[in-house]
């Protein structure tokens, strides 16, 4: 595959900045995952830049863009937009190059990350809440960066951005012992896999970059298949550290060349990873940062006795998330089933259908009813959770013998996100 773009990042310049990033940037452990590399008979590494300072790999690009402004540059300021990660890098950036800043989010971003970048930035940080959605606040960021005449730090189409994240790649080939086969990286807007693909491309060109996006925003799987940039209509903004609707030109071209293969995993799937990473290794990760570990079954035959590493990005997991990250794990495994159930309304119809219809592990998580006049059945929502998913078929065939069966929500989403 062809690119148009000339910028390829050169090795020189990212280890240029790998040299400006010390002090700043830690070099991240790269270590062995016993559950997984059992799992698929493989040798998984995990890349931990979920351990940085700002708890993602952000700092490096953020850190790497700002230090190269001129002196007129720093002394008018900066502007950005993010939701999360790239505010906390940019903010501690600016706090250590005495660089004052403005950063937009948007309205629904948890007080939790809001917090964070004020922590990290102090006084030399502004935070400005703007809009519904990233969108909304990174376009009133640009207005007010124009306007201003301040320098716009972007997350990830940016030469010294891409160079910044490039290091991470640089790391991983100093600090492994054995040749690596796969690296599986997340991708968002691009500045990831692009700068950590390039030093492959350098350095070990016979490894395979794997990236993986979220199932509800293939943007970057979108835009290598037509071979151009394909801006998305809409996309589920739940995996926010890699959800956007227009991946970076300059990410783009690089991808194009370098990546094995592109490939999307279903957000339910990334959910029930984020648990299995806590429950079995006690690590802590975001919807993204479990991105490259919840892609390692998409490759099970191809890794098996390989040398894998596996990009964990980040750890900004806001806690109120918790529950909402349950269910979609339940909801991916086919445990989790809503129900509209009709209910006779006469005493005992809820009894009847706790001891005849449910069986003895079915669990009663949601029930929603109201009881009306002059009607023989009154409509219930019910979520119940199974032990196993094929418990289903046969609770189904017991509403409808039963007549309590009225409607199967999973999979009219509309119904599902109004009712539940």
């Amino acid at each position: 595959m062809q690119s148009k773009n000339t910028y390829f990042p050169s090795l020189e310049n990212v280890k240029a900045a790998a040299s400006n990033l010390k002090g700043v940037a830690s070099i991240t452990p790269l270590s062995q995952n016993v559950q997984n590399s059992k799992k698929f008979g493989a040798n998984i590494l995990f890349k931990r830049e979920d351990l940085q300072v700002v708890r993602s790999y952000k700092i490096r690009g953020a850190y790497n863009k700002m230090s190269s402004l001129s002196t007129a540059q720093r002394e008018k300021g900066i502007v950005c937009a993010s939701a999360g990660n790239h505010a906390q890098g940019v903010a501690l950036s600016c706090k250590l190059l005495q660089i004052k800043g403005t950063i937009y989010m948007p309205s629904p971003t948890p007080n939790q990350k809001i917090e964070q970048v004020k922590m990290f930035g102090e006084d030399f940080i502004e935070v400005v809440i703007e809009g519904d959605t990233f969108d909304d606040a990174y376009h009133a960021s640009i207005v007010a960066c124009e306007a201003e005449d301040k320098t716009f730090i972007h997350p990830f189409n940016d030469e010294k951005v891409i160079e910044g994240q490039a290091t991470v790649g640089l790391e991983i080939l100093n600090q492994a012992s054995v040749k690596i086969d796969y690296v599986f990286v997340a991708v968002g807007g691009g500045g990831l896999s692009s700068g950590l693909s390039a030093v492959f491309k350098h350095l070990s060109p016979e490894t395979k970059i794997i990236g993986i996006e979220p199932e509800g925003a293939p943007s970057m799987k979108t835009s290598i298949t037509h071979k151009k940039v394909i801006a998305l209509d809409k996309i589920d903004a739940f995996i926010d550290g890699a959800a956007v609707k227009r991946v970076g030109d300059l990410n783009f071209d690089i991808c194009l060349q370098n990546l094995s293969d592109m490939i999307t995993i279903p957000e339910g799937k990334v959910c029930q990873t984020i648990l299995d990473l806590y429950n079995k290794d006690a690590i802590v990760v975001e919807p993204a940062g479990a991105l490259s570990i919840a892609a390692l079954d998409s490759y099970a035959d191809e890794i098996r006795g390989k040398n894998v590493v596996c990009i964990v990005s980040g750890s900004n997991n806001d806690i109120t998330r918790t529950a909402e990250i349950k269910e979609r794990a339940l909801l991916f495994a086919n445990l989790k089933h809503y129900f509209i159930i009709k209910f006779p309304q006469r005493a005992g119809a809820l009894k009847e259908f706790l001891v005849d219809i449910l069986g003895p592990n079915d669990d009663i998580t949601h029930f929603e009813y109201t009881k009306k006049t002059n009607r023989e059945n009154g409509a219930a929502v019910v979520g119940l959770q199974l032990k196993s998913s094929s418990d289903l078929a046969p609770l189904v065939v017991k509403m409808k013998e039963n007549n309590f069966y009225g409607d199967y929500l999973n999979d009219k989403p509309d119904l599902f996100q109004f009712l539940v």
